[in-house]
């Protein structure tokens, strides 16, 4: 096993034990971090604590991680499409309804059981749960995914979208019209009060970014191109309906649609820097059918 120990300084005071182990393990997820401290394997101050435990100034903060577990997960031939593979990664098309990894309510025909049907070798980092994954998309949301091949790979390209080097850009259909023709929005994303499986603009939680550009207009809705800034749960989907106008077919934030199992969002580019060759690397990918499909029986100018 191994340990690391950290030293909290002036800038971390105030801050969650989770997030702050987040913050400094980027290619982690903060529910990682509750399991080991579920575990007792982070320590404050040589004692056992809990997720939300506030840091002090000089608190000592001591994480052990255990070995990477042997995948015990089946190799399943789920259909995606590869669009870009090498000795380092590989950059999937993820259809619509296909979880990424699996999970408490999933646990078999996910892109990870297909990834390890026809993958050879993918990154530990993530857990045996998660090999390979350096970041996701909802189930219903189809498009561009890049997975690491081994941990070096998975190192860099989990830096590059914390440090929003990494540019992710999708498309959506959205209710009625924007207002402006683009604009950035610049909100706090937290777990909503009423309903803990969604996401909420609030005045606390995490900052969210993202840039919108409008680029055409239908009569009851617009197609919008979408660009992170930052990666939050949902922030897109949040962000449509904060601004009044949902994704289109978006069940939890707008309104199901008949006809359409999921919202009309796809991630289309994606541009990062090989980890190996350093050379900036931009993937592009068309609309799935049943986006084209319902632009046009339903997109009237």
């Amino acid at each position: 096993m191994e340990k690391k120990v950290f030293q909290i300084k002036k800038e971390d005071v105030g801050k969650r034990l989770d997030l702050f182990l987040q913050e400094r393990f980027s290619s982690f997820s903060r529910s990682h971090f509750s399991r080991l401290i579920e575990e007792n394997l982070v320590t404050l101050n040589g004692k056992k604590v809990k997720s939300g435990s506030k840091l002090k100034l000089g608190d000592s903060v001591e994480v052990t991680f255990k070995e990477p577990e042997k995948i015990s997960l089946e190799a399943e031939d789920v259909p995606f499409e590869i669009v870009y593979e090498d000795d380092d990664l590989v950059v999937v098309n993820k259809p619509q309804g296909v979880v990424v990894h699996p999970c408490s309510s999933t646990k078999s025909g996910t892109l990870v059981n297909g990834l390890l049907f026809r993958i050879k070798n993918l990154s530990g980092i993530n857990g045996v749960m998660r090999p390979g994954i350096v970041h996701r998309l909802d189930k219903e949301t189809s498009g561009l995914l890049v997975v690491a091949k081994n941990d070096k790979a998975h190192v860099s390209l989990a830096k590059q979208i914390k440090d929003k080097t990494c540019r992710r850009q999708y498309l959506a259909i959205l209710d009625g019209n924007l207002k402006e023709d683009s604009g950035q929005i610049r909100t706090f994303i937290a777990r909503d009060k009423k309903d803990r499986k969604k996401m909420a603009v609030s005045n606390e939680g995490r900052e969210a970014i993202t840039d919108f550009k409008v680029l055409k207009r239908f009569k009851n809705s617009c197609l919008v191109e979408f660009s992170l800034k930052t990666g939050r749960t949902h922030q897109i989907r949040v962000h449509a309906k904060f601004l009044g106008h949902p994704v289109v077919g978006d069940k939890v934030y707008g309104k199901e649609v008949k006809g359409l199992d999921g919202q009309l969002l796809h991630a289309y580019k994606l541009s990062f820097v090989h980890p190996t060759t350093l050379k900036e690397m931009t993937l592009e990918v068309k609309l799935p059918f049943h986006f084209e499909n319902y632009m046009k029986k339903h997109c009237v100018e």
